[in-house]
């Protein structure tokens, strides 16, 4: 596993119920950020955080960052918090047997992570982003998805379920120390006034990815909503 170049911190608390099968990752990347003299699952202000390092709260968040939204609002009032997601930029498919730990197969799933799958997160948190004592660090990463063929899971799966998710590698880390930092989304030297179309054109996004985007990005006051021409609406960014 890839060692991080200068580590950084984070929090936690108990997982929620659908965050159960994250255990491993949310583990692994917790030990992939400790350093020495790190205090973990430290009681702060009500909450349990992941690591102390300081003065400096470290959570990390494999799913559903509006979950733990409550939480942060409540930590953020009186400590700096690193948040730590992470985005499968490529994942193996490991099927196991019902009872056991028997492989049946593996395989790679052909979908491979990019970090503007971040937004299908930051949708309903952009809210967050705001906050001068909170940064953001995203984890491209290489994961191991355990699945178990116990007939509990998903119909979209036949009844598999996902037993666990594992941590492979650390590829690359993106640090967003403020909410001015999401301004790289915006491609360089693109005229503005700009459409959601004209942002999937140079982004090479799905227009309704775009639209995400947009919505998260003026949530957050980086950019703003300045006109419309026909029935698209237009952004620039923010003064």
């Amino acid at each position: 596993m890839a060692e991080p170049e200068d580590r950084t911190q984070g929090e936690q608390r108990a997982p929620a119920i659908g965050l159960l099968n994250q255990r491993s990752l949310h583990a692994s990347i917790r030990e992939w950020y400790a350093q020495p003299g790190d205090r973990f699952e430290v009681k702060v202000d009500g909450f349990v955080a992941d690591i102390v390092r300081g003065d400096l709260l470290i959570e990390v968040q494999t799913a559903n960052l509006y979950s733990i939204r409550r939480k942060l609002l409540a930590l953020l009032a009186r400590h700096k918090v690193l948040l730590v997601y992470p985005i499968a930029a490529e994942k193996h498919i490991v099927r196991v047997a019902k009872r056991g730990r028997k492989v049946l197969s593996r395989r790679r799933s052909p979908r491979r992570g990019t970090l503007t799958d971040l937004f299908d997160e930051l949708v309903r948190a952009a809210d967050l982003m705001k906050h001068e004592n909170l940064a953001l660090e995203v984890l491209m990463t290489r994961q191991e998805e355990i699945r178990r063929d116990d007939g509990k899971g998903s119909w979209r799966r036949r009844g598999v379920s996902i037993a666990d998710t594992k941590l492979l590698e650390v590829v690359e880390r993106v640090r967003f120390a403020s909410k001015w930092d999401f301004l790289r989304f915006v491609p360089e030297g693109m005229a503005e006034p700009f459409s959601n179309r004209t942002l999937a054109q140079r982004a090479a996004l799905p227009v309704h990815d775009a639209r995400k985007m947009t919505y998260t990005l003026k949530k957050m006051g980086v950019i703003a909503e300045v006109g419309k021409r026909g029935n698209e609406l237009l952004f620039a960014r923010a003064a």
